[in-house]
């Protein structure tokens, strides 16, 4: 969750779909491991912090377009403008694409640590939804991913593979079950910059169909926290299955909500940004904690 602002998670989650408007959403053919930056020595992957007019969130996934554009996803209230209460994409108010977001390292309350590279707001969700005059409520309620550009001086940075789990080797496609693992990496600054703690591995507590596959409820240890938005979380075979967007307040305390990637990719594929797919990692997904 955004340090400054976190949102309530009302309701379970749903059945993952991965097609809008009948456009499926897709993960891109693998690159030349070379094309990366070595994992270990990348700056710019899953789980590097995010800072958005000092608000701190985490990079979930590593994206490409059909014009062979990289971007960084994490959550669209990660450029939210409104309060911690205002959870409606398609109604709040959000900072305008083209903004300015850094990628750091080491950020903690006392200041954001060190910058390792920029990217500019180049797709949001909410400012998707709200110019497209989305009404579909759990699509308003649930559709929370953005995507940063990442400058041309920083993209001989980027690695698109999780820290401490590798991955990710696709897009999820059949939502959770009651029981089924799952797995992230999230990087708030209020750990100090303490990595042991940056891995997490819970479980699913079960989707609702009432929310239209777009969301996942999930416990994890420990749970998300402040600074954790955004970040991406994977099935047990290393799938890319959301981003975390909430923090259940009530009737689940403690779980987080997971937006569905495979349906927020599909919707910027239908909004805008033609031929998105989610870059898998070149690092093998290993699940053992």
């Amino acid at each position: 969750m955004q340090t400054s602002r976190i949102r309530a998670l009302a309701a379970a989650a749903a059945s993952a779909v991965v097609a809008v408007a009948g456009i499926a959403a897709t993960t891109a053919p693998a690159r030349a491991a070379g094309s990366f930056a070595p994992a270990g020595t990348a700056t710019i992957h899953p789980g590097t912090m995010m800072y958005t007019d000092g608000a701190q969130c985490t990079a979930n996934f590593v994206y490409t377009d059909s014009a062979g554009t990289t971007y960084v996803g994490y959550a669209a209230h990660c450029a939210g403008t409104g309060a911690a209460t205002d959870t409606n994409g398609c109604s709040t108010r959000s900072l305008p694409l083209g903004t300015k977001v850094t990628f750091n390292e080491g950020g903690s309350l006392v200041d954001e640590g060190t910058q390792v590279g920029t990217g500019t707001l180049a797709y949001s969700s909410w400012l998707a939804m709200q110019k497209a005059g989305e009404k579909e409520p759990n699509t308003c309620a649930y559709n929370d991913l953005a995507l940063v550009k990442v400058d041309a001086a920083d993209l001989s940075k980027v690695n698109p593979s999780v820290p401490f789990w590798g991955g990710p080797t696709g897009v999820a496609t059949g939502g959770t079950a009651t029981g089924d693992r799952v797995y992230t990496y999230g990087n708030s600054s209020l750990r100090a910059g303490v990595q042991q703690l940056s891995p997490h591995t819970g479980v699913s507590i079960g989707d609702d169909a009432a929310d239209g596959g777009w969301s996942h409820p999930v416990y994890t240890v420990t749970p998300g926290i402040p600074g954790d938005s955004g970040s991406g979380f994977m099935t047990a075979d290393g799938k890319a299955l959301g981003v975390l967007s909430t923090v259940a307040l009530a009737p689940l305390a403690g779980s987080n909500g997971v937006g569905d990637v495979g349906k927020e990719i599909a919707y910027a594929q239908s909004h805008g940004v033609s031929g998105l797919s989610l870059v898998p990692g070149t690092e093998p997904f290993n699940p053992v904690l």
